[in-house]
This record gives C-alpha cells, structure tokens and sequence, in this order.
C-alpha cells in the first residue's frame, strides 16, 4: 500500500514540472471592458439604436370646425295672386330646369280681361290714326290730335298689364334645382304669399361655419376645406371659401365663413351637420421627425444624426407639431440618417448601429487583389 502511494506522489510531481516547463511566463488575456465598465459592441458594429431617413412630406397647418350645408340656392314657392290651382305640372323629388311650369292657377278670368284690353287697344289705334289723318289735313286740333295719342298710350298698358296679370297665373322655377314635397293640391283655392313647395339647388352646396377671432389674420378667401358628415362615415368631401363675414359676432367673438362644396350627384344634403379642416397653410416638402428624437439643452434644440457609423448632434429649429412629429424648419437636409430611440445609451461621437435600417450593401471584391498572388 505504501508502494502504491509513493507511486501516485511520484506522478502529480512529474506532470507539475511538465506543465511549468511549457506554460511558464504565459499570462491569460484580459476580458475586453468598455470605458466605465459597460460591454462593448461586437467588433465593427456600434451601439444599437434606431433611426430614420429624412424624406421630404407633405404638411399643413388646419383648424377644425363644425357647421352645416345650406343649398346653393333655396326658395319656397308661392303665388303673387289668389286663384285656384288648375294643374300641377312637376313630380315631386325631381329636377327641373330654370322657366319649367311648376303650377298653373284658373286663368279664365285673365284670359278675358286680356282680350277686352286687345280689343280696346285695337279701336284705339284706329282712332289714332285717323285723327293724325285729320290733323294733318288741318281738320282737328293739336288738343284732339293728342286725346286720341294718349288714349292709344293707355290702351297699351292696359293690355300690358291684363298680360302681366295672365302670367301669374303660371308659376315657374326661378333657377335650376329640385322640387321637394308640395303642400298643395289641384283644385285647392291659395292666397297671395301661401307656401307651395320648396326648390332647392344642390348640384352646389353651401358650408356656413364660425371661427374664433384668432384665426381672423390667417383664413383666407380661396383656402381650401374638406368635410366630413355622418351619413357618409370615413369620406371626404372637398370645398373652398369664397365668402368672409365682414362683421363678428359680438355675443360670441367669432366670424362666420362660407364655403362652396361641389355636389355634383347631390348625395349631401342642406341641412347636414358636417365637421370642417381647414387647410391655412401647405408645404408639399417638409421634413418631420419623431417628437421623441428632439434633445433639449437649456434653450436650444437638438438631434442626433448618424455620420461615417458615429453620432452627432445638430442644433435645429421646430415649426409646428402634428400626430407625435415635429417639422425641422432648420438643421437637417433631405436624406440624413435622424437616431429616434437609444439616445440615452449615446454621446457625440459615439459609435451606432441603426438596428431597424438595412445595412449597406457590401463592396464586390474586385478579381485579383484577393486569394493567392
């Protein structure tokens, strides 16, 4: 058992001093330590952030309001005289041009008092001109001469107006538009000023809408709006202002603005409440970042952009802000690389690595400078 030992203590001396014949002198290399004792990127990468590439958008500066249609033009049709209504020559509902007859009313009455005044101007001409006739031959006077000129005069109003009276008998579209529910019926006896039917304009439509007193200096006639309305959900419908009250509201302190809204297939309606954005200014070619890529420092703005694989910072100035972006009005250009998350992790001059970006493509290997010679 003692041999046996011995042996064993004899073997453990024999491999120490092979290990410090080979390995002497030989120090393990230290684990690699970025300053401050964080870990360092891999080699040849950076700290991973994520960015974006400028490109240029388009943005405007709107306001929102809320209104409602009114037709382009609306009347509610009525009769000048009484009488009763012979006729009626329209389909409720429908279009109809400027001038179609709408109603026409007993005209009997009319009629006959328009053939009378014929009649009377017809002897009355005979008159006339046989007195002319006489004068000049020195038979009459100048005084009977004009009796008979002014009774020819009175004559044609008289006609003139049995014409005039004939034709309120018939009632007309004044403009081009459609004829709603009529409130009346053939045969039915109507005054003077009774409401008839309706007659609307809808090809055009009209948005009336108030702003506040502080948006007086930016909204302008020609801006243009689009509008919304619950009947349509998630459609959009195009407008422009032609018309600025000249005069606020003093209970209220706002102006009233109207618009014009093509309604070529009349699917909106007068009286619609519709919700308004109105464009008040456009650039077709702005520059926007995530509100979280801006650093403040004291009273300055900055961003970080990547160059040559590192960080830097640029000083900018915001425009306006819209949904969570801001517009760089100073700064930045068109196709620069913009870090917007991880910039807590990162200092000028630090390397990065934009994670979410594609990196660029490898350089080809050009035939002959590489393998062997």
């Amino acid at each position: 058992m003692k041999k046996l030992l011995a042996l064993g203590i004899a073997a453990l001396v024999a491999g120490a001093a092979y290990w410090y014949t080979h390995h002497a002198g030989e120090v393990p290399p230290p684990a690699a330590s970025a300053p401050g004792g964080a870990s360092s990127p891999k080699a040849g990468g950076g700290m991973p952030v994520e960015a974006a590439i400028l490109k240029p958008r388009r943005l405007t500066q709107d306001i929102i309001a809320v209104g409602s249609l009114r037709s382009d033009e609306s009347v509610i049709l009525s009769s000048e005289i009484s009488g009763r209504i012979a006729s009626i020559a329209f389909t409720e509902g429908q279009p109809v041009d400027a001038g179609d007859l709408l109603f026409k009313l007993d005209d009997s009455v009319y009629a006959a008092e328009l053939e009378q005044a014929r009649a009377g101007l017809k002897l009355s001409r005979s008159d006339h001109d046989r007195a002319q006739e006489l004068f000049n031959r020195q038979l009459i006077s100048v005084r009977e001469r004009d009796a008979a000129a002014a009774k020819l005069d009175v004559d044609r109003a008289t006609v003139s107006l049995a014409e005039a009276r004939l034709a309120k008998t018939r009632i007309r579209a004044p403009f081009r538009g459609i004829v709603g529910l009529r409130r009346v019926s053939p045969g039915e006896y109507i005054n003077p000023g009774q409401p008839l039917a309706p007659l609307e304009a809808l090809s055009v439509l009209k948005m009336d809408f108030r702003l506040s007193e502080a948006a007086l200096s930016v909204v302008k006639v020609g801006q243009i709006l689009n509008l919304e309305v619950d009947a349509y959900p998630g459609e959009i419908f195009p407008g422009k202002v032609y018309a600025i009250d000249p005069r606020l509201a003093e209970d209220t302190r706002s102006v009233g603005v109207r618009a014009r809204v093509p309604n070529p297939e009349r699917r909106l309606r007068p009286g619609l409440f519709a919700r308004v954005r109105l464009t008040i200014s456009e650039n077709a070619a702005a520059l926007l970042v995530p509100e979280q890529a801006i650093v403040p420092q004291g009273d300055s703005l900055f961003v970080y952009v990547i160059e040559d694989g590192k960080a830097a910072m640029r000083k900018v100035v915001i425009g306006q802000r819209q949904g969570g972006q801001a517009e760089i009005s100073s700064g930045l250009k068109a196709g620069d690389t913009v870090i917007t998350a991880g910039m807590q992790k990162i200092g000028p001059g630090s390397p990065v690595m934009a994670i979410n970006l594609a990196p660029p493509p490898a350089a080809a290997a050009v035939p002959g400078t590489g393998g062997k010679s």
